[in-house]
């Protein structure tokens, strides 16, 4: 077995919601001479824990990611990792030199150029001058900023800064590399450019990797954390199962109107033929038939509307609209009931979850009379997660 790197064991931190509070806490526990780092100690009022009960891990060549959605504590438990903050409870342990890239521009002397502040950040990891001397070339090309790389930090832009840091902390090689979503700053190519690197120094590091991109994360990490309200909703190796699960927080099964004129009404609206379900949301095999049916209550109004049906991401995006009826024919019309099937073959968009949002407008005009979003929530399945909205089947021939 590989040496472990990283231990955290019953890792908590606490924060207070006030600063006025926070100030006569801080003060209180200086006087009666408790630490901070006590696990008996209880939440008092305005406090909340940020982190909470985490333990795991991590030996070299292994890959952590930790996933959540905003005030998860991700970012706390990073600035725990880092030496940044002290937690209120619990024991870290790590061994080596430790790189991080938790903000952007953190570590960087901004009155300093570019090129001083790679041997101040190699010095704080310990690195000889020598050693840094040895590197720098490296990491000026890395960067790709060598015609700025003796101007002071504090005129980079955001973007030449990010380069500069995972310059440093990449190529030094580090035992721990902890990166936080610093990386979405970056062009595409400078992001592919990291996880190449990455994909390089992994067998001789840790790497603990916080991102809300799951294409990267599912791309790189081998072991991983789902947080929520600074605990660990999720924890093990399953990867897709812990991205599933934070996509299962954009999913909402209560229909949002957008949109009534009055004139008509929704019913119900509904999948068919399926045959799994994830806590409530129906489960669709990539390639299968999106098969919907829909049923309106027809108030003031005897025509049959035009009915537009869109589907949107796990992330709320449109991705697709399905063609809308062009007549009333195969659309059922009663006295005051409206109902249809509406099919689309072979469901080719990428794994994740979807919602999917109706438009009721009239035929010839486009004048509106009912949006609804959110109307139905659906989960495709797939082994292989995607960064485009579809996955396209295909076939290779020799020529």
């Amino acid at each position: 077995m590989s040496e472990v790197l990283v231990s955290v064991e019953n890792l908590s931190k606490k924060f207070c919601k006030d600063l006025k509070t926070s100030l006569w806490y801080g003060v209180k526990d200086l006087a009666s001479g408790l630490s901070g780092n006590r696990n008996e100690r209880e939440l008092r009022p305005k406090e909340f824990w940020a982190v909470k009960d985490i333990s795991f891990e991590l030996r070299r060549g292994e890959c952590l990611g930790l996933i959540g959605h905003n005030g998860a504590g991700k970012s706390t438990l990073l600035k725990i990792l880092n030496g940044l903050i002290n937690p209120d409870a619990g024991k870290v342990t790590i061994k080596g030199r430790v790189g991080a890239l938790i903000e952007l521009g953190a570590g960087f002397n901004p009155i300093l150029s570019g090129r001083e502040n790679i041997y101040n950040n190699g010095a704080i990891l310990g690195f000889t001058r020598k050693e840094i001397d040895e590197k720098i070339e490296e990491i000026i090309d890395f960067a790709e900023i060598r015609e700025f790389i003796d101007m002071p930090v504090q005129n980079y832009s955001s973007g030449m800064k990010v380069r500069l840091g995972f310059a440093v902390a990449a190529q030094m090689e580090p035992d721990v590399l902890i990166i936080d979503e610093v990386l979405a700053v970056g062009d595409l190519g400078f992001v592919l450019k990291c996880f190449k690197q990455i994909d390089a120094i992994l067998p001789k590091t840790a790497i603990v990797f916080v991102s809300h991109s799951m294409p990267m994360v599912s791309r790189i990490c081998n072991q991983i954390i789902l947080m929520e309200r600074g605990q660990a909703k999720f924890q093990g190796e399953n990867v897709g199962k812990a991205i599933d699960l934070y996509y299962t927080r954009f999913a909402d099964n209560e229909s949002s109107v957008v949109f009534d004129d009055g004139s008509l009404s929704f019913e119900k609206a509904e999948i068919l033929g399926i045959s799994s379900f994830d806590k409530d949301i129906p489960q669709l095999k990539w390639g299968e038939d999106l098969k919907l049916t829909f049923k309106f209550k027809a108030i003031t109004f005897d025509e049959v509307p035009a009915f537009y049906i869109s589907i949107f991401d796990k992330e709320q995006r449109p991705v697709a609209i399905l063609e809308p009826n062009r007549d009333a024919s195969n659309i059922l019309k009663t006295e005051k009931d409206i109902e249809f099937v509406v099919i689309h073959r072979e469901l080719q968009l990428s794994k994740g979850i979807y919602s999917i949002n109706i438009s009721a407008v009239k035929m010839e005009t486009r004048e509106p009379f009912l949006r609804i979003n959110a109307v139905l929530v659906f989960q495709l399945i797939h082994n292989e997660e995607s960064w485009p909205p579809f996955l396209l089947k295909s076939s290779f021939q020799s020529i």
